[in-house]
């Protein structure tokens, strides 16, 4: 079973997972050390004590398992920004596309926006997949990069 949940101090080394290999190709950085793991997860934390948040990063935990990380970012006008990324050895499971729809619905009802966005390299089309399939509408390309909208939502 998929849920998403805050982090924990120890899902650091996970984190790490999560951030390295093929994971990282189009993410415009490097994998993440073991330093920076530690720091990522305590600010995930502040941010998430944060009145009002401003960033929510959740990860996403199968059967136990840390296997990724989805956040949702606020921007003007009550707009949402997703992103997320999944270990390498989860991809092709489902996970990315479920973790997304789990975020929609913590988008629109918990955390109340009113309309999201989202976007992918071009050199990769899975991740406009599972935007697509999280019912995201291509809007183009803008700056390189696939842009997705996701307008209206509903609680």
């Amino acid at each position: 079973m998929l849920t998403l949940r805050n982090l924990a101090l120890d899902d650091a080394a996970a984190i790490r997972r999560i951030y390295s290999g093929n994971a990282v190709t189009y993410l415009g950085r490097p994998e993440m050390t073991e330093t920076e793991a530690d720091k990522y997860v305590a600010q995930v934390q502040q941010w998430a004590a944060a009145d009002p948040v401003q960033q929510y990063i959740l990860g996403v935990d199968v059967a136990g398992d840390l296997v990724g990380v989805v956040k949702l970012g606020r921007r003007r006008g009550n707009h949402g920004r997703v992103s997320y990324v999944l270990r390498e050895d989860c991809w092709g499971n489902g996970h990315a596309t479920a973790s997304v729809r789990e975020l929609v619905t913590f988008a629109c009802t918990t955390a109340g926006f009113a309309s999201l966005g989202a976007k992918h390299h071009p050199d990769n089309p899975a991740s406009g997949r599972v935007l697509a399939k999280a019912g995201f509408t291509c809007a183009g390309i803008k700056a390189g990069m696939v842009e997705y909208t996701l307008a209206h939502l509903e609680g």
